[in-house]
């Protein structure tokens, strides 16, 4: 495969803008957030450069904390990540021309911000297309790193307390939900999800909770499933 053309590589880099500051501001609460439960620097920017899945990352932290329970892992990790797959198949057609470590890399690093570019960026004449969506991939995967070793670094040397900074990942992912609950014209997915969580909470308790609900919240919408289509 040629080399990018300078215009190809302005127009990925204009494209990956918008994303700079909240990648950045991001990476650096995910950095804080490891830092604060324990963690050396490396951990964070290791896990930024080789996971690359912001939420996913967050809940990481935890886990690796956590009782080893690679089931409630796999679960948990493979219904957050779950829209990805439909992400896979809207973009087969666009990711057949890519071969090897590119089509690799596409595939693997690719997130919503990258997807969302990818997708629907219409291109000028004379843009190479696969070189486009790898260097949007690639600005948005160094965003990510960078502001996670930043937010490594600066709990250091800032002359703050960051004890007790942990609600970060109880913060964002309520702000995610809420966001979620304010898009939807129908709440009954999230209605789901709070009452199947909250009921296996007290039937289960808190070390045992999660597969049983995670279970309970996919029956459940596969049995309303005919119904939430309306609404979307």
């Amino acid at each position: 495969m040629s080399r990018p053309s300078s215009a190809t590589i302005k127009t990925a880099f204009i494209h990956s803008l918008p994303i700079l500051s909240g990648f950045l501001f991001l990476g650096m609460a995910y950095g804080v957030y490891m830092r604060t439960l324990g963690f050396s620097a490396l951990y964070p920017i290791l896990m930024a450069l080789f996971i690359f899945a912001g939420s996913v990352e967050f809940i990481m932290a935890s886990v690796l904390l956590a009782t080893f329970s690679p089931m409630s892992v796999l679960l948990l990790i493979g219904m957050i990540s779950a829209r990805q797959i439909f992400y896979g198949i809207s973009m087969l057609d666009r990711f057949k021309d890519t071969k090897g470590l590119g089509r690799l890399y596409l595939i693997s690093a690719m997130t919503d911000e990258s997807f969302a570019i990818n997708y629907s960026a219409k291109l000028d004449d004379g843009i190479d297309k696969t070189w486009f969506m790898l260097l949007v991939t690639l600005f948005l995967h160094i965003y990510w790193v960078t502001g996670s070793a930043i937010g490594s670094v600066l709990t250091d040397i800032l002359p703050f307390d960051f004890k007790g900074s942990e609600f970060a990942m109880t913060a964002l992912f309520l702000v995610i939900f809420l966001e979620q609950w304010l898009k939807e014209d129908s709440h009954i997915s999230g209605l789901i999800g709070l009452g199947v969580s909250a009921l296996s909470l007290v039937i289960f308790g808190k070390d045992s909770f999660l597969i049983p609900a995670m279970a309970g919240i996919l029956v459940l919408l596969g049995v309303f499933r005919s119904r939430l289509r309306a609404y979307h």
